[in-house]
């Protein structure tokens, strides 16, 4: 195993993450049920699912995208498992990204079930799902899960956290022993928000995993992954007090990462090797730094303790020019952006109300409307198509 320490200076670890969380404003910002898109065309509709995370009863909500952007409800779906909540959360139980996943190509929809430690999948047909296996995750509280080709992994928080793949055949998941391994946090720390693992996402070319451990040990673990798919020793690079939260791609494969502890954004490039180099990082200026969606070189940084939106672009030397901030209802958790790149859809927790914007040419976002995701107080997982 690699270990690779990244130094900074001037950041402070933010146990007060879950207390910027508690202390977010509960002001409601304007929102239009169903609002149109003021008459701009896109050129194609398509579909938004959204988890709840209910604890009763977990459920995805499909939605209809009008041309114009705008959310049309179109059913409740039953994922025959409980959502859960982690200690210290309060507007995302889960604390994480990425708890729903579209397999456009296979027309798969992947939901884990966190107070039932298993995953759901579901037949997508347009803006219908039809329930096709509910199967166990190989570990405690599912957070996290992503997919390429036939194999789809998982992210259990819980218990020191651990990751478990599976083999897809068609619309069926099968568990390998193999592909399980062990993160070796420690199950006692608190509060759980800020110290279990964040996300597991393939790299874009499928070679490896990548999993941020929060504060559980502020670091981007990257697994090799062999031929027969077992996951190699973690190439682990340490970043002190920076709580590596969420993660994504841009489109030159530098990973993009959302730091809770100082509240920022930070570019790393990822070697062949698995280890990282830090390219800089950003200051959102906001509290509670945590998601991170990627739209061709935008990048739009999801804060829950402020209910806002950092964006930037990414410049042709991976450099972050701030867009500015964005106001959304309260508790900003997870985003998704519209195949096209022109809408941006973004899950705020407080009430449980899915935000649309615009994305402007040059980046800026103009809001279009919302709508309130029936049972989805503090629910994480939001995909589009």
């Amino acid at each position: 195993m690699k270990v690779r320490i990244c130094g900074r200076a001037g950041v402070h670890i933010t146990a007060a993450v879950a207390t910027a969380l508690l202390l977010a404003p509960v002001t409601t910002a304007s929102a239009t049920t169903g609002a149109t898109g003021g008459g701009h065309r896109s050129g194609g509709a398509g579909v938004l699912f959204a988890q709840s995370d209910n604890t009763a009863a977990n459920t995805v909500v499909a939605y209809r995208r009008a041309p114009s952007g705008a959310l049309i409800r179109r059913a409740v779906y039953a994922t025959g498992g409980r959502g859960g909540v982690l200690n210290g959360s309060v507007v995302d139980h889960l604390a994480s990204q990425g708890s729903l996943a579209y397999d456009r190509a296979a027309g798969l929809l992947y939901a884990v079930n966190a107070g039932s430690d298993t995953l759901t999948v579901f037949a997508v047909h347009g803006d219908r799902l039809q329930r096709t296996q509910i199967i166990p995750t190989g570990g405690a509280f599912p957070v996290s899960v992503t997919f390429h080709g036939n194999r789809v992994w998982v992210l259990n928080a819980l218990d020191g956290g651990s990751i478990q793949g599976f083999e897809r055949r068609g619309d069926q998941l099968t568990g390998v022993d193999a592909w399980h391994r062990e993160l070796g946090l420690d199950p006692d720390a608190t509060p759980q928000f800020t110290h279990t693992p964040g996300q597991i996402s393939f790299t874009p070319d499928g070679s490896k995993l990548v999993v941020t451990t929060k504060a559980g040990a502020n670091s981007i673990d990257v697994f090799p992954l062999l031929r027969d798919g077992r996951p190699g020793a973690p190439v682990v690079t340490t970043v002190p007090g920076a709580v590596p939260f969420g993660f994504a791609f841009d489109p030159e494969g530098r990973l993009q990462v959302t730091e809770a502890g100082p509240n920022a954004v930070e570019t790393f490039t990822l070697h062949r090797d698995g280890t990282l180099s830090s390219r800089g990082s950003a200051l959102t200026g906001q509290m509670a730094t945590c998601w991170i969606t990627a739209t061709n070189h935008l990048l739009y940084a999801s804060n829950a303790g402020s209910n806002t939106l950092s964006g930037y672009r990414v410049g042709r030397n991976g450099a972050l020019v701030p867009l500015g901030t964005t106001p959304t209802d309260p508790g900003t958790v997870d985003s998704a952006a519209s195949p096209d790149g022109r809408y941006l859809y973004v899950q705020t927790g407080g009430q449980g109300i899915v935000d649309a914007f615009r994305i402007r040419p040059d980046g800026a976002l103009t809001r279009i409307g919302s709508v309130t995701v029936p049972g989805a107080i503090g629910g994480e997982g939001i995909v589009v198509g």
